[in-house]
């Protein structure tokens, strides 16, 4: 059994060209790659007899748009036989097409949708790359920083028109109402409505 020192080592070790940076932190190992080595590093950490990380638990991004390299992608591993898990990160330019990893991890297929459709970030050779959270036809990344909070239409179910309608989003405040009473006692309207009866 490996502690995560080891772990770590050994990963540095057998990629030392293909890795920037590594650390152990909050019990986990953080690893910092160029995203020409993804596939080879990923391939390395699942196959290998002595890392074993079997299982992608999430693929996410994080939107820097001050920085010349957009998007930091994170994989995130788990091995069962070691009990540890992995942070694997890369950074990417913001039109940068990265491979897909759903033939070594067929998890990673909603993963990566989920990210196409909040971040436009594209994964080549993906086999159904198309939005997943969103709606039909909507335009830009809602998890880029640079997405306006406002402007944008919604899609609602009417059962007016009985059928799925767009309108302007509305952010409505009808909810901010407070009363201070105390909840034992309860409200107004509880008390009034139990007076009536």
């Amino acid at each position: 059994m490996f502690s995560l020192q080891d772990l770590e080592k050994k990963i540095n070790s057998e990629l030392n060209t293909k890795i920037n940076s590594s650390k152990i932190n909050h019990n986990q190992i953080y690893v910092n790659i160029d995203s020409k080595d993804l596939i080879d590093v990923i391939l390395f950490l699942k196959n290998n007899e002595t890392t074993k990380f079997r299982q992608l638990i999430d693929v996410t991004a994080v939107d820097f748009p001050q920085n010349d390299k957009r998007f930091k992608l994170v994989y995130l591993f788990l091995s069962h036989e070691y009990n540890s898990r992995l942070i694997l990160e890369c950074y990417i330019n913001e039109d940068e097409i990265v491979p897909t990893m759903t033939k070594i991890y067929p998890a990673a297929n909603w993963m990566e949708r989920e990210v196409f459709d909040m971040y436009g970030i594209v994964f080549k050779d993906h086999p159904d790359l198309r939005r997943i959270l969103t709606d039909y036809g909507f335009e830009g990344y809602p998890l880029r920083k640079d997405f306006p909070l406002s402007g944008h239409n919604e899609v609602r179910y009417s059962e007016d028109e009985k059928k799925v309608i767009y309108e302007p989003v509305k952010l409505e405040q009808d909810y901010r109402n407070f009363d201070y009473d105390s909840p034992w006692e309860g409200t107004k309207y509880i008390k009034n409505n139990s007076k009536e009866k």
